[in-house]
């Protein structure tokens, strides 16, 4: 009697930090594993050569993920964005649609390099998610133990859309009326070194770079942001004290609470424009704006806890 194996299948995911479970919703992971530098190395008079494995390094890994059971996640993201970012250990977990762990992806030493925001639409539907980029010192696999995962995983994933924002520009007020922000990343850049003896290397951060924010408003609304264009980019005022602070917030699906922001500093204008127009079309007129930002704070606030 022979017993025919049955493929797993994408199903559900778990993510721990520091040995404690979150039950933030993966909504998809790739990456983390382990590969050799290989050398060829030619021997003798004749054209001979030997190949063998040399040093090792991780690939990055990289989960998107909704903000429902995600404070942990949050929190290392903060951290990541500081003067000093935190390298945390931890696991993901598969399971198949039975939550029944199949497979187990161990890292360790982790430093997030890639923060990805999605873009957001006052007139979207979809249902938000972050993706995170991280780079490992080291990883392990293992295949998956008995019983099931215990966190209710994506119970609560529609309590944030990519509809749900708030950009605040001090002394703009109409700029929370902004229609959509494009996507942007924020990016920790990493250097591997070797040294002496071990064959992976560490992982040592270096310069963190902020992205620029892009958006459009209405024209209606627009008034604040043309008079700033005015003095900040045509009569060139653009000396810090000329720079603005600001925010931007994700809001819950009704907008009256605030999940959680990020905090803007040293914010300039780069460019201001109306965008093309068809004559009698009936579309609302827009404004696209693109701001430089000097420094980003992740304020997660009590809307996470």
């Amino acid at each position: 009697m022979s017993t025919q194996k049955k493929s797993y299948t994408s199903g559900h995911f778990e993510l721990q930090i520091d040995g404690k479970p979150t039950t933030a919703y993966l909504k998809s992971l790739d990456g983390g594993f382990q590969k050799h530098a290989l050398i060829d190395e030619k021997i003798g008079p004749e054209n001979k050569a030997i190949k063998h494995a040399s040093v090792w390094e991780v690939d990055p890994f990289s989960f998107e993920f909704g903000l429902s059971g995600a404070n942990q996640v949050l929190t290392w993201i903060k951290k990541s964005w500081s003067k000093d970012p935190t390298r945390y250990d931890g696991q993901i977990t598969h399971a198949n649609f039975n939550m029944e762990p199949t497979f187990i992806h161990e890292f360790s030493g982790a430093l997030i390099t890639e923060t990805t925001f999605p873009t957001l639409d006052g007139g979207s539907k979809d249902a938000a998610y972050i993706k995170v980029k991280c780079q490992p010192y080291a990883t392990a696999i293992s295949p998956g133990g008995g019983g099931k995962l215990k966190g209710q995983i994506g119970a609560k994933q529609k309590m944030w859309l990519c509809s749900g924002f708030r950009l605040n520009i001090d002394g703009i007020d109409e700029m929370k009326y902004t229609n959509k922000v494009e996507s942007f990343t924020i990016k920790q850049g990493v250097k591997k070194m070797y040294t002496g003896k071990f064959r992976q290397p560490e992982i040592v951060p270096t310069k963190i770079e902020f992205p620029n924010i892009s958006g459009t408003i209405s024209l209606e609304y627009a008034k604040g942001l043309l008079e700033w264009y005015k003095k900040y980019v045509q009569t060139g005022q653009d000396d810090p004290s000329a720079q603005k602070t600001g925010s931007l917030e994700f809001l819950s699906p009704n907008k009256k609470e605030t999940i959680f922001r990020i905090n803007l500093f040293e914010v300039g204008l780069l460019h201001t424009a109306v965008l093309q127009s068809t004559a009698n079309a009936d579309q609302i007129k827009r404004v696209k704006f693109d701001m430089y930002v000097g420094r980003m704070e992740l304020d997660t606030g009590s809307g996470m806890e």
